[in-house]
């Protein structure tokens, strides 16, 4: 049935409502929009009814306008950029858009699907923080304790200043990293796949990420005979700071890091398609991975069956490691939006949360001024808190947004932003690394919020 606009049509869909243990779905409808010509389906979850839906025009939004937003991804899609993608809009707590587009297996003609599984890669720092700060409101840790207090390997770790990965310079730091160094990339540490002496270092230590072939609880052992890039707190790194933070959270709580979110988050907010690792009865869900190639198109890096994705993993990144849905993903999202709390479950407290989406860098001071990010330009009037960064000016970063949203992305050019001011949320998947291969992101952006209408 057509919106009296004819922009949005409304319908009844069919979809697949899963669970963790893998067992065959089940069958259910719901009533669900979106724009005329567009493939789209609600999230197929268990706990679907909670992904709460509306008309645009119900929560001040347009739906013609919102049309820009699936034309843009689609323009991706026809030039032959993107394989295949899913966006998820919601105000108000409430979907208003949510659309699937493409590909999610070329290889294998696999059309994308509502519960399709991605990876997450950085969109995983965000969870990891958060599961960090539930400790904090425990009186396990303070800010400004140091690393070392609970990770004593890393209590003499020093600076690098020259030479080279056989033949190092170092001096001592002038001080060491705390714990809000690590949420925040202000730690020392760098990238796994840093061009520099240091990142060189990290390699042959055997560092790569959730393909680590070592448990987490190795990691401090490894890094401390690794000098830092730069003294803790002098800049903002972007790096494998988080990864600390899901150690932290595996000795704090006792127990290991993805047992910890598992019991703390995921299963609470009904995540039941993030893990570490996509489960056998899962992988057919599992979404390939793609690279650009020098013409404009893609080509395939990361094959759904064959990635280390798909197999059990013992080196749990809180740097990258997750796959997800939308849904999902959502769910945190609109947790986050909510001051922590969703369906009755409280996560985190709204002051612990206001904290994290403060701008902690020094001075107040931009990602344009005390910023490294390899690969992409780090942007003024753009801060960053405890794992999210934090839109400051939007007249300086010259982006469309409310001061006080917060966001990040992954490395396969996935993305999502909450703004608490505007109720409203977006979440952007697709499977194309690098993330700075085009500026989707920003576009997204002037489509969703040109669509507010009040």
């Amino acid at each position: 049935m057509l919106s009296p606009d004819g922009a949005v049509f409304l319908t009844e869909v069919n979809f697949l409502v899963g669970d963790r243990s893998g067992a065959k779905p089940q069958w259910r409808s719901l009533r669900c929009c979106g724009t005329m010509g567009a493939t789209m389906a609600i999230a197929t979850r268990s706990d679907v009814d909670q992904l709460l839906e509306a008309e645009p025009e119900e929560v001040g939004m347009s739906s013609a306008r919102l049309g820009n937003l699936s034309r843009l991804v689609q323009r991706y899609l026809d030039e032959g950029k993107l394989p295949g993608a899913v966006s998820l809009v919601a105000r108000g707590g409430k979907v208003v858009h949510f659309q699937t587009y493409g590909s999610m297996d070329d290889e294998r003609g696999k059309p994308m699907a509502a519960d399709t599984i991605f990876r997450f890669y950085s969109m995983t720092k965000p969870i990891a923080s958060v599961g960090l700060m539930m400790l904090y409101e425990e009186g396990r840790f303070q800010l400004e304790d140091p690393v070392s207090k609970f990770l004593p390997e890393l209590k003499n770790q020093r600076v690098f200043t020259g030479g080279t990965s056989d033949s190092l310079a170092t001096r001592e730091p002038t001080r060491e990293m705390t714990v809000r160094d690590v949420l925040m990339h202000t730690s020392g540490l760098i990238a796994r796949d840093s061009q520099t002496t240091v990142g060189e270092l990290y390699r042959k230590a055997g560092l790569r990420g959730s393909d680590s072939d070592f448990p987490l609880a190795e990691l401090p052992q490894r890094l401390s005979r690794i000098p830092l890039q730069v003294d803790p707190g002098s800049q903002w790194i972007y790096g494998i700071s988080t990864d600390i933070v899901g150690l932290l959270c595996e000795v704090l709580s006792g127990l290991p890091f993805d047992q910890y979110l598992q019991q703390r988050i995921l299963d609470p907010l009904g995540m039941v398609d993030t893990a570490f690792s996509v489960p056998e009865s899962k992988v057919e869900r599992f979404a390939s991975c793609y690279g650009p190639t020098p013409d404009g198109g893609y080509v395939l890096v990361d094959d759904a069956y064959s990635s280390g994705f798909a197999r059990p993993r013992t080196y749990f990144s809180g740097a990258g490691g997750l796959t997800s849905t939308a849904a999902d993903y959502y769910r945190f999202c609109n947790m986050l939006l909510r001051g922590g709390e969703l369906d009755s479950v409280r996560i985190l407290g709204p002051r612990t949360l206001a904290l994290m989406t403060l701008n902690h860098l020094p001075g107040g001071k931009d990602l344009a001024t005390v910023g490294q990010l390899a690969g992409e330009t780090t942007r003024e009037g753009v801060g960053f808190g405890l794992g999210f960064a934090v839109l400051l000016d939007n007249a300086v970063a010259q982006i469309i947004g409310t001061p006080g949203e917060y966001y990040w992305g992954g490395a396969a050019s996935t993305a999502f932003f909450v703004n608490p001011q505007e109720e409203l949320i977006m979440v952007f998947l697709t499977q194309l690394r690098p993330s700075s291969t085009y500026p989707i992101r920003r576009e997204l952006r002037a489509t969703i919020y040109s669509a507010i209408t009040d």
